[in-house]
């Protein structure tokens, strides 16, 4: 017998057992370690011949083999590897293509193992690469798998992952027509037509630009092809023109000059009913195997229920837009000596929309509200509950009440709702002759104040708890006031603009301060300008804005004004005050409201003698504007507002409110120091019965 032994050492083919090297040199065969974290990747000698380059060649990054791995044959291989790493598989393979030095293509494959760390993250690709030109020749036996078929499955592989994340139909559509789609096939131009009750409605026309005008719109039952293959469900293929030619002479002339010599058309079916048609047409092709008719059809099941897919979503899509925008102002008043710009942007991502809101609400003596405010939740229950806050508080606030009553009074509405929202708020009432803003913040982000000269701050406003809660009266939302000069702006936003998932909330904040700064004086451009930040396109959440400006153009200014103090249990100087109404319309040449005035001052001055034990401070003023207007204040030194009483009660507490409330045009309570004034405004026409 003979025995041979094993020489220790031997590299060549001569030693017994050959070592790794020469075994993988003698396949046509390397070895391969990419770090992904590094992005570097080894090559031995025998990867390096099989890619046909040099180690100077070489520089260690997957990057540099871009000149041997043609795009489409990258972008495949990078989809796979993907799909491994994302499935959680322990190895992958597949057969791709290396450009050559001398310009040929030859077929190779890879092997590779994916190395995870403890936390179950690919870190490294450690694999082999072979030659595999002879075996996909056919020299390997007929069971090795031909070129052809093969990047047939490859052009299905890809094109169903790239459909996976199309989110609408042009999202499909611009799949099939990119260089992974049905280009990779043969097809030199794509046609596709969605069914819209008995019309099919073309909805793309090939890279050859076939778009014919009088076919975009055709009837079901028409003699085109797409018409047929949707009435039939069933795929037609043609091999030759002079077949087209004779089967669509009408459509012909449309195709004839895309030198097409096979076509196919197919349906798309997506729970058994046909919603469109994809047409095929291919040059130098004359005739489809059976193998590539079944690819086609079962590629037009993918397409199909991708293009239902998308469908749907922006179906729902425009239905929650369009809820959203119903519910929010279709128009914001203009406000002489104010400029207001607002702006909403619903989320991109998702189909869910959200609470967010705004307003601008005229109130009584030129002043006006601008409201801003988030309801928790992304779903239409929290477009719902938005749309009905955002009524009542504009009710509240019109109603001239005080900015702590009017969210008081909007918590107690939200919370006997009897949902499980609450809601975020800021409520900014501006005073343009004066420029005092009286803010309430509810569980809110801070606005922000730009001053003229463009620089930006966070205005810190005192806070209260969410909308929406047990038990909140109005001294639980403290007011903070502050006045606003001419040039500076108030920026108002919801937490959309500023909030990412990755990101801590005071870094956006202070993004958006910095981004406020550097925008654009115009205030329209402004408000673009921020939605358009990089957290405003992320579109995580939907976002709301308000920009309010005082103008440096004139506003109407108070006219001349009348004070009165009375002093503490004085009834008898009651009269005195009544005396001073009546002079004050007079010499106002406002004698229309002048009973009315002096009735309501009346009742307003004792009711402020008899209970609150101080005194009182009567003011007249005559506001010029648009509507000429009279106005009283009575000041004490009393919290506690005034108790407006039912007309059945009209002999007990509470009628000289029902009155106030009966003769003057608005009237409301606002805060002031230790005290409050109760005040009422009156339309005062002249004495000729015209408007001033």
């Amino acid at each position: 017998m003979n025995t041979q032994r094993t020489v220790p050492g031997a590299t060549g083919p001569g030693g017994w057992p050959a070592d790794p090297r020469t075994t993988l040199a003698l396949n046509r065969m390397g070895t391969f370690d990419l770090d992904l974290d590094r992005d570097v990747m080894h090559l031995d000698e025998g990867a390096l011949a099989v890619f046909d380059l040099r180690r100077d060649e070489y520089d260690g990054r997957p990057a540099g083999l871009g000149g041997r791995v043609p795009p489409s044959e990258s972008a495949r291989m990078d989809a796979l590897v993907s799909r491994a790493i994302e499935d959680g598989r322990p190895r992958y393979g597949l057969y791709f293509r290396v450009r050559c030095r001398d310009g040929t293509l030859r077929w190779t494959h890879t092997l590779g193992h994916i190395l995870r760390d403890p936390a179950g993250r690919a870190h490294r690709l450690v694999g082999v690469v072979r030659d595999a030109t002879d075996e996909l020749s056919g020299e390997a036996g007929p069971g090795a798998p031909g070129t052809e078929r093969h990047r047939e499955s490859g052009v299905v592989e890809e094109t169903t992952a790239a459909l996976a994340h199309a989110r609408s139909v042009r999202d499909v559509i611009d799949v099939l027509e990119s260089a992974r789609g049905m280009g990779r096939l043969g097809a030199v131009s794509l046609l596709m037509g969605l069914v819209e009750g008995n019309h099919i409605r073309q909805i793309a026309e090939g890279r050859t630009a076939s778009l014919v005008p009088e076919l975009e719109y055709t009837r079901i039952d028409a003699d085109f092809p797409m018409s047929e293959v949707v009435r039939t469900m069933t795929p037609r293929f043609f091999v030759s023109r002079q077949e087209f030619a004779a089967r669509y002479p009408r459509l012909w002339p449309h195709i004839a000059p895309l030198h097409a010599t096979a076509a196919a058309y197919l349906p798309l079916i997506a729970q058994g009913r046909a919603i469109g048609a994809v047409g095929l047409l291919f040059r130098d092709k004359h005739t489809f195997p059976p193998h590539e008719e079944t690819l086609l059809t079962a590629l037009t099941s993918t397409i199909a229920q991708s293009l239902q897919r998308a469908m749907l979503y922006e179906q729902e899509m425009e239905l929650a837009e369009s809820l959203q925008r119903f519910m929010l102002p279709h128009t914001i008043p203009a406000v002489p000596g104010l400029r207001t710009e607002v702006s909403y942007r619903p989320a991109r991502r998702g189909r869910d929309i959200g609470g967010d809101w705004y307003d601008v609400i005229p109130l009584p003596g030129g002043r006006v509200a601008a409201v801003i405010g988030d309801v928790q939740g992304h779903d239409t229950h929290a477009a719902a509950v938005m749309g009905q806050l955002r009524i009542v508080l504009r009710a509240y606030a019109a109603e001239g009440h005080t900015a702590s009553t009017v969210l008081a009074r909007a918590s107690a509405f939200l919370h006997d709702l009897d949902t499980d929202r609450f809601a975020t708020c800021l409520y900014a009432e501006a005073d343009p002759s004066t420029g005092w803003l009286r803010l309430v913040r509810a569980g809110h982000l801070d606005p922000l104040l730009r001053g003229s000269d463009g620089r930006c701050r966070v205005l810190p406003v005192a806070g209260a708890l969410p909308l929406g809660l047990p038990h909140l009266g109005a001294p639980d939302f403290p007011v903070t006031s502050v006045e606003l000069a001419v040039g500076e702006t108030l920026v108002m936003f919801t937490d959309g603009l500023v909030e990412r998932p990755d990101a801590d909330l005071d870094d956006g904040v202070r993004a958006l301060v910095d981004a406020v700064g550097r925008g654009p004086d115009d205030l329209r451009k402004l408000a673009d300008w921020l939605c358009e930040l990089p957290n405003a396109r992320a579109g995580v959440d939907d976002l709301a804005l308000v920009l309010l400006r005082r103008d440096a153009s004139p506003v109407p200014q108070l006219g001349r004004r009348l004070h009165h103090h009375v002093a503490p249990g004085d009834l008898r100087a009651v009269a005195g005050v009544r005396q001073m109404a009546r002079a004050a319309v007079r010499s106002w040449n406002a004698d229309a409201c002048a009973d009315a005035l002096e009735l309501v001052t009346h009742e307003l001055t004792v009711n402020a003698l008899r209970h609150t034990g101080g005194g009182a401070v009567v003011t007249f003023r005559l506001l010029d504007g648009a509507d000429r207007r009279v106005r009283v204040e009575v000041e004490d030194t009393s919290t506690e507002a005034p108790e407006l009483g039912r007309d059945e009660d009209i002999g007990l507490t509470g009628r000289g409110m029902l009155l106030v409330d009966r003769l003057a045009d608005v009237w409301g309570v606002e805060p002031r120091g230790t005290g409050k004034s109760v005040w009422c405004e009156f339309v005062a026409p002249t004495r000729y019965g015209a408007p001033a």
